[in-house]
């Protein structure tokens, strides 16, 4: 299975996979690009594999398993302005894989100094370091969902029904039912007093948080993009 991958320097991944599309907005441009009508970047995004795991992943933060290990890593993100900045000092990349139940996203974030204060779920998470993903199912840049994670594992999920710029307000009682996350930690957190390596992000997404998911018992097809 095929997707587009999008990155930003703030730690935002989006794609688009079969049953579920992952939208941001800005892209990386490759090739010759084609100017989007509502945005002065160009839209020629990159692509990433996505492959089937045989086996249910266990979600603990730490990309460890079989799976993982053969999964290939995604290239580094980029400032979410594109080319016009320089690349983000520290790296961020994604492996993905999916099978009949989830998309599993896993992210490796370098980081020197951990931190993280917020702990009750649906804060504005942003306010920490995080990762975010966000997911557009029909790619209208409208009724998308979007997830937030910090260094203590705590979630902010959420409805736009539409984008901020339009007047959509957040809808923050929307929840991803069945969501799995957790982190795992190269140093100590909240010590400024060590330098640290980063940290580590385990997501596994149910195929229902899309609204045009396949029939039930269907599967993405091989190649598909889910455009």
């Amino acid at each position: 299975m095929r997707c587009p991958e999008f990155w930003s320097r703030t730690g935002c991944l989006i794609a688009g996979l079969g049953f579920l599309r992952l939208l941001l907005d800005a892209t990386l441009a490759v090739g010759q690009p084609v100017m989007a009508p509502d945005s002065l970047l160009p839209f020629a995004p990159r692509t990433y594999v996505c492959y089937r795991t045989d086996r249910p992943l266990h979600i603990d933060g730490r990309l460890d398993e079989p799976a993982w290990q053969a999964a290939p890593w995604s290239a580094p993100f980029v400032d979410i302005e594109g080319p016009r900045r320089p690349p983000p000092p520290y790296r961020t990349r994604v492996k993905l894989l999916w099978d009949d139940t989830y998309l599993y996203i896993g992210a490796a974030l370098e980081e020197p100094h951990l931190w993280a204060t917020l702990t009750r779920r649906d804060t504005v998470i942003f306010y920490d370091h995080d990762f975010e993903v966000f997911i557009d199912p029909d790619g209208d840049t409208h009724a998308y969902y979007e997830l937030e994670i910090n260094a203590l594992g705590t979630v902010w999920d959420l409805l736009l029904l539409k984008p901020y710029r339009d007047g959509g307000p957040a809808l923050d009682a929307w929840d991803i039912r069945e969501l799995q996350a957790a982190v795992a930690l190269d140093g100590t957190l909240n010590d400024p007093s060590d330098t640290d390596r980063g940290w580590t992000v385990e997501l596994a997404l149910p195929g229902r948080c899309s609204k045009k998911q396949p029939p039930k018992g269907a599967r993405p097809a091989p190649g598909s993009s889910g455009a």
